[in-house]
């Protein structure tokens, strides 16, 4: 039950964490410039994080959200929207 409950929490982080990213991405550049690579990545990279976490007992749900989180950002930071704000601000 316990092993259940830590990968549904971890799931349904993983879930609002690439929905916030959808969100956040289509209200900065709308449907023509949406990142969908990135989206996928995000996408292919909670898999992976909920599939770890249900094989590997001993990592701690916080852990494995904070993982999560980070790599969300990271796949952020690499869209069109975040990088032509960073060359405006550094000219």
């Amino acid at each position: 039950m316990k092993k259940t409950l830590a990968t549904t929490i971890v799931t349904a982080a993983v879930v609002l964490l690439t929905a916030t990213f959808g969100f956040a991405e289509y209200a900065a550049t709308g449907a023509t410039n949406f990142p969908y690579f990135q989206l996928g990545c995000l996408i292919v990279g909670g898999l992976i994080i909920v599939s770890l976490k249900r094989k590997y007992e001993k990592m701690y749900v916080g852990e494995v959200v904070g993982a999560f989180a980070l790599y969300t950002i990271l796949m952020a930071m690499f869209t069109n929207p975040v990088i032509e704000a960073v060359k405006t601000f550094v000219s």
